[in-house]
């Protein structure tokens, strides 16, 4: 009996190895700027838009399979072999390009904790985004930071899916607008969201990410086939789709019908009371606040330990100069809140979409190394992939182009 535990023990510790880098990145990817943006498709156009749900976790799930095997190939980091590769000029600019793409996701971040907590509190949103700031900033100097991080994603990704697909359950969609919301569309005045969805979704610097969170997999235990690594990470992005679709189906069923116009974090709340009741408020502005506060920890890492790295001081978080950029990544979040955080929600889709300029860039040089046969040997992508990555690369570049266009009007 006590060998049958043991084995149980040791089988749930194996999965949650290979799956944890995985659900790590869809963690990271599902913060407020999700909550928010798919909760306005869903309120402001039903189920039109849930095919770019589909799209966008497509690409996501193949430039994330791309990163993973980039991580099991090879021991560098990635900005390591994009200098060797392409210079050092080449390695800062798309290390700076990936700590101004996470300050701009962190000024979101910092915005959903502020909301959660001022909006019930009616009390000032400037305060919580410092107190906060300065609590992720303290949770820098915890030994053993990325196993207590992994654990904590883990858990709010869990609490977040149950809740919103449990409201789906109770109160399903009707098949034929579901169905209708797959065929792709462009509903009037819906671009603006395609494109801060789609960036946020489709996170290049996320799907960037996943090759470190793999290499630290990869040092912790020697025992993980490529096949299980990648399907781990693809698990991630799975509930990452989930997730998404689960939000958006709630308010195209609960607040579309009312034309509830998502402009506060408690509207965002109503579309949980088939589910909550008058509860409904209270639970989602907690599940907010704890989808930010992670998104706020885990965006700063990501976006610091890669400053460090290109400027050659590695992405151990233990070294003082990596430390210093990821809390350069909260404060200069916390400003970008603070001084254009007026209008909150609308601040956190702004930011996403803004990030659309600089991703193409970065997309096409991990695209080239993953394509190096003489780096990736055995794991080099396939024909299928290629086709796929470009294909990818040219929805970005079109966004950003699209952006640009609407910002310019």
């Amino acid at each position: 009996m006590e060998t049958t535990s043991k084995k149980n023990k040791g089988f749930f510790q194996n999965m949650l190895s290979v799956l944890g880098p995985g659900i790590i990145t869809a963690a990271l990817i599902f913060g407020p700027s999700k909550m928010t943006i798919t909760s306005k498709m869903g309120a402001d156009f039903g189920f039109d838009l849930i095919w770019i749900i589909v799209i966008a976790i497509f690409f996501m799930s193949v430039y994330t399979n791309m990163s993973t095997r980039i991580g099991m190939a090879t021991d560098d980091t990635l900005l390591t072999l994009i200098r060797k590769k392409y210079g050092r000029g080449v390695s800062i600019l798309i290390g700076i390009g990936i700590f101004l793409v996470a300050t701009c996701f962190q000024s979101g971040n910092a915005t959903g904790i502020a909301v959660s907590i001022s909006e019930p509190t009616h009390t000032s949103p400037e305060i919580w985004i410092i107190l906060f700031n300065i609590v992720g900033i303290s949770l820098l100097f915890f030994r053993s930071f990325y196993l207590i991080f992994e654990k904590l994603m883990l858990a709010l990704i869990i609490i977040m899916l149950f809740a919103f697909l449990t409201t789906v359950i109770m109160m399903p969609p009707p098949l034929a607008a579901l169905s209708k919301g797959f065929i792709p569309g462009l509903p009037e005045g819906s671009i603006g969201l395609i494109i801060a969805f789609t960036a946020s979704c489709f996170s290049i610097v996320g799907a960037f990410y996943q090759s470190y969170l793999v290499q630290t997999r990869k040092k912790l235990s020697q025992n993980h086939t490529i096949k299980e690594t990648v399907t781990g990470s693809q698990v991630g992005i799975i509930l990452l789709g989930i997730m998404s679709a689960a939000v958006l189906i709630c308010a195209a069923n609960t607040l579309h019908p009312q034309h509830i116009k998502v402009n506060s974090a408690s509207e965002m709340g109503k579309a949980l009371e088939p589910l909550l009741g008058s509860s409904a408020r209270a639970l989602f502005l907690t599940g907010l606040f704890s989808a930010s506060f992670s998104s706020l920890i885990g965006n700063a890492v990501l976006g610091g330990s890669l400053l460090g790295d290109t400027f050659r001081y590695g992405n151990n978080l233990n070294h003082k100069m990596v430390k210093l950029f990821i809390s350069l990544v909260m404060i200069f979040g916390t400003v970008i809140a603070i001084v254009f955080g007026k209008l909150p929600l609308q601040l956190i889709v702004f930011a996403q979409s803004i990030t659309i300029f600089l991703v193409p860039f970065i997309g096409i040089t991990m695209f080239m190394i993953a394509n190096d046969k003489e780096i990736m040997k055995e794991h080099v992508n396939k024909l299928s992939t290629r086709i796929w990555g470009i294909t990818g690369l040219l929805i970005l570049i079109g966004l950003a182009i699209s952006n640009l266009l609407t910002l310019l009007k």
